[in-house]
């Protein structure tokens, strides 16, 4: 990646993510979770509710901290 003249890569890494779009893609982790928790029941797939279930509680602890803690 280039850099232009007196950048540098920390400036630009730092423009380029924001805590809004984590925050934004917290949430949408937190709908896909709730969505494989009730698939994953109705169809009968355990492997997709577990997986669902960690998503959506990894997501809530997520943004958790960031409404507390940050």
């Amino acid at each position: 990646m280039r850099y232009r003249i007196g950048e540098s890569p920390e400036q630009a890494a730092a423009t380029s993510f924001d805590q809004g779009m984590f925050t934004s893609i917290t949430v949408l982790s937190l709908v896909m979770g709730i969505g494989f928790i009730f698939a994953g029941l109705r169809s009968g797939h355990y492997w997709m509710t577990f997986w669902g279930s960690g998503l959506s509680i990894s997501s809530v602890g997520y943004l958790i901290y960031v409404m507390f803690f940050l």
